[in-house]
């Protein structure tokens, strides 16, 4: 009843992650607006080393695996929210909770939240856009740029 067919799952994926990465990139954002300008560039900074560090270390490597194995499934319909293995939805859940409980916990810098959500945000949108490149590719599949 709720299942689709392989490439639909990398669809799901990429708008999953889009959204997620679009949203934590606000809030980084709107972070920057309660800071002290004056050290602005030393957070744009901390923005793109975060970016850096997400993007190239865990997201790349991520959007790779799980569309390699949602390419491997033998069934041609699947489950919608197989998009993602257990493991993907167990970090999915850590970073969840661990990002709204630093948050709520005031115990870190509002400068602290404006280059890490920012930097961590944007790599998680271009990690959808992986999976979103994935999906527009002709045959569902593609070569990972960074995991071969």
């Amino acid at each position: 009843m709720f299942k689709v067919s392989k490439r639909t799952l990398l669809l799901i994926a990429g708008i999953v992650w889009l959204a997620a990465g679009g949203n934590i990139a606000w809030l980084g954002i709107q972070a920057f607006a309660q800071i002290n300008m004056s050290y602005v560039w030393a957070i744009i900074l901390g923005a793109v080393v975060v970016f850096t560090l997400f993007h190239m270390k865990i997201f790349s490597k991520m959007v790779g695996k799980h569309s390699n194995r949602i390419t491997a499934y033998k069934d041609d319909k699947i489950g919608f929210w197989r998009f993602f293995d257990a493991s993907g939805y167990i970090m999915m859940a850590i970073m969840m909770s661990g990002g709204i409980s630093l948050r709520a916990s005031g115990l870190v810098p509002m400068w602290f939240i404006a280059f890490f959500y920012t930097g961590l945000g944007i790599a998680l949108a271009l990690a959808g856009v992986g999976f979103l490149v994935h999906y527009f590719h002709r045959d569902g599949y593609i070569t990972c740029p960074v995991t071969g």
